[in-house]
């Protein structure tokens, strides 16, 4: 029997990891929380938390044993509802602009108090403790409030699980998210664009989230958290990027958007995963951000990604994925909902995972993949420094049509740094630490293009994977290193002239189409298309680099 006046009525004496200590418990108090109400559930074992979620949240468990829930309207990020609150501790070194939005303090708590309010309408709140980043030195305490079982365990997956010790002795976190994403925010509070807001506050270490149940946002708001922290406050380089190592203990990091390949390319069956996707390159190595992994499933199969395939059963959220109503067996090529469907797993559920997630040794190589729906960029090139700078910042691919909206042309995306919509500071920042760094240890940098070779869409044909594989197992083995080069024009890259398991006339791709003339028309094309993006960073960098863009 519980008691609504008493917040430790439904919490087992027996489990110690549920309680908060008196001081953490007048946190809650001096944040607005009414402890007279509310009951408390910190981190709270998977097998609740499924419970709730079915109990609750009208969560349903799969043929496999994930649990499958939803997020309602939003099925993905709002990155034009994202705010930074403008400060006077942060204001100088956050890149101002479509986006890192600026809010005022005072709406900050406005909505910070709309927040705590809704929470405190709730019976039952969810409190997780985790860490954010696996090396201690350089770890941040992160504290998620929140009203939904499925959010509390999609943290739980994401965020790295602290011991029963560590948690007994977490004290105050460095970072508090309020999730009160069921709540709008108010349209006609000053400087809201929608009833959504996703914000951030440095000052106050604090991010509000209303009007969106995506549990993505809470993901990607501590990668932005950890873009900043990092470079500012531990003198580290963040980066949106997955990492793995080689059984010498070569470690290699993979860049690159979506549909580039990162996630598959990273998971190689002979060397070691640190992550996927979140990583510091530290003083001392590469550490993950995270304790899990956020795997697309559209499409899904045991043939194409078994590690992520087997890495969907109990404890793992599946997150928008439609299923057989008798079977419960998930449909993961129904895409009525979104296209956007994921599983949230620990990363313990992959195999080959290194726990803990530390690499200590600095990147040997560092591999920046894209998808060149135009077919004009080789399938690997060999950047110089300064060429490194320059595609880390303009950070190309391509989309390839799309029948549904009439496009008939690939379109390029340009996201900096790989990722634009996580990055606080100016992309010079970044692109700088990691050519200073590159220097130091003597990394090797590569382009690397999985999208069309022999024609652009529609006429040539993607690269196929097994060639890619050839590629990065040639720079891992240091062949690639040693191969004989030549200059591919307009871009000025160094294409190897060799190989092994790779068709020569492949690796230049002007030799892989027929029509030579229809090739330079697209090359100049895209290589103008580069010029045109860059504009906005030209003034910002150094000459040296921008003059390793294309010349057209």
């Amino acid at each position: 029997m519980t008691s609504p006046g008493n917040h430790h009525d439904d919490l087992p004496t027996h489990n110690p990891e549920y309680h908060l200590l008196g001081r953490e418990l007048d946190l809650f108090s001096q944040a607005g929380f009414d402890m007279d109400k509310i009951h408390l559930k910190r981190n709270a074992s998977v097998a609740e938390l499924y419970e709730e979620a079915i109990t609750k949240e009208g969560a349903i468990i799969s043929s496999n044993g994930a649990l499958i829930n939803f997020s309602g309207k939003k099925t993905g990020r709002s990155p034009k509802d994202k705010r930074i609150v403008y400060e006077e501790t942060s204001k100088d070194d956050v890149w101002w602009g479509p986006v890192n939005i600026k809010m005022d303090e005072h709406t900050f708590e406005i909505n910070r108090e709309r927040a705590i309010d809704y929470l405190n309408t709730r019976e039952d709140i969810y409190v997780f403790d985790g860490f954010a980043g696996w090396d201690p030195k350089y770890r941040i305490k992160v504290r998620v409030i929140c009203a939904r079982a499925y959010h509390a365990l999609f943290m739980h997956n994401m965020l790295i699980r602290p011991t029963r010790e560590e948690l007994e002795n977490f004290g105050q976190p460095d970072f508090i998210i309020y999730n009160a994403g069921q709540f709008p925010a108010n349209r006609f509070t000053a400087g809201m664009t929608s009833t959504t807001s996703v914000e951030i506050n440095f000052k106050r270490h604090e991010m509000v989230i209303l009007g969106t149940e995506y549990a993505g946002e809470m993901k990607k708001g501590i990668f932005s958290v950890m873009h900043y922290l990092q470079p500012i406050k531990f003198g580290q380089l963040s980066l949106h990027s997955s990492c793995n190592q080689g059984p010498k203990g070569d470690v290699t990091l993979f860049f690159g958007l979506s549909g580039t390949g990162k996630t598959t390319l990273s998971a190689d069956p002979n060397r070691s995963l640190i992550g996927d996707d979140e990583h510091v390159w530290s003083d001392t190595g590469v550490f993950n951000i995270e304790g899990g992994c956020y795997a697309k499933t559209i499409g899904l199969s045991a043939e194409k990604e078994p590690e992520i395939f087997s890495a969907i059963r109990f404890g793992s959220i599946l997150e928008n994925v439609s299923y057989d109503k008798n079977t419960r067996v998930p449909d993961y090529d129904d895409a009525h909902l979104t296209e956007n469907t994921r599983c949230a797993y620990p990363i313990e559920y992959i195999p080959n995972a290194k726990i803990p997630c530390i690499a200590d040794a600095p990147p040997s190589n560092i591999i920046m993949l894209t998808c060149d729906a135009y077919g004009v960029l080789p399938p690997v090139s060999k950047l110089t420094e300064e060429q490194a700078q320059y595609h880390f910042i303009a950070g190309y691919t391509s989309k390839t049509p799309g029948t549904e909206d009439g496009i008939v042309e690939p379109s390029p995306t340009f996201s900096t740094c790989y990722g634009q919509p996580f990055i606080v500071l100016h992309p010079r920042r970044y692109a700088e630490m990691l050519a200073k760094r590159m220097a130091q240890h003597k990394s090797d940098c590569w382009l690397i293009n999985t999208g069309w070779t022999g024609g652009k869409f529609g006429t040539g044909k993607r690269c196929p994977l097994k060639y890619t594989r050839a590629i990065i197992d040639a720079i891992h083995d240091g062949s690639l290193a040693q191969a004989e080069y030549e200059t591919f024009g307009t871009f000025n890259l160094q294409v190897p002239k060799g190989v092994n398991g790779v068709p020569s006339n492949v690796l230049n791709p002007r030799n892989a189409w027929p029509d030579k003339a229809a090739f330079d028309v697209e090359v100049k094309k895209l290589g103008g298309m580069f010029t045109e993006a860059f504009q906005k960073y030209a003034k910002e960098v150094d000459p040296k680099v921008l003059a390793a863009g294309p010349q057209v």
